[in-house]
């Protein structure tokens, strides 16, 4: 399958995309970090460099690599945990308008199929209410959520500790996602057994 992933160096991307490639998929995987694309391109992966705020470019990069799927696994999150507040707003926003702009994107593209991450918690305020955004946005282009649990090892906020549920090991939320390629539309939940 021909598979377009959106936040391809992110902690649940990059290891996505080596399991795409392993079972053998052809995969474009999108990051805004110019700087990255060589890691993609080492992987198998044909790197797109492209900010998902650039509407026009991203119609152009979705349509040139004319994916059957769809993974939108973009956040805007830094890399220390203790700096999460400030990110709220551009987090957000990614959820609301770029995920819009991905669904847009995907629309022009005549892709067929959307995934898109969420998450198994309430985040409260704002952030819950895109949330919210993003999922009746995903759901109601026919797409699949996955709402992850609180990711834990290697580079995760949690390498070395285990948090409170819902949670998921990093490793098994790409192996779970990829099993969930082919899932009928609706929301499913990426968490440990309870």
């Amino acid at each position: 399958m021909r598979i377009f992933v959106a936040g391809a160096t992110g902690v649940i991307g990059i290891r996505l995309v080596r399991l795409l490639v392993i079972a053998g998929h052809d995969v474009a995987g999108m990051t805004r970090s110019p700087d990255k694309t060589a890691m993609l391109r080492a992987l198998g992966v044909a790197p797109v460099a492209c900010d998902v705020f650039d509407p026009q470019r991203l119609i152009r990069e979705v349509h040139r690599f004319r994916p059957e799927l769809l993974v939108h696994l973009l956040t805007d999150l830094p890399d220390d945990a203790r700096q999460l507040s400030k990110h709220t707003a551009a987090n957000a926003r990614i959820r609301r308008e770029g995920t819009g702009n991905l669904l847009t994107a995907a629309r022009a593209a005549k892709v067929r199929r959307v995934l898109a991450e969420s998450i198994a918690w309430d985040p409260g305020g704002d952030a819950a209410a895109a949330k919210e955004e993003l999922e009746s946005a995903v759901l109601g282009a026919g797409g699949v959520v996955l709402r992850y649990g609180q990711l834990y090892g290697p580079g995760t906020y949690y390498e070395t500790a285990i948090p409170k549920p819902p949670r998921i090991h990093i490793d098994e939320a790409a192996r779970r996602t990829v099993g969930s390629l082919a899932a009928p539309s609706g929301v499913i939940t990426i968490t440990d057994a309870a």
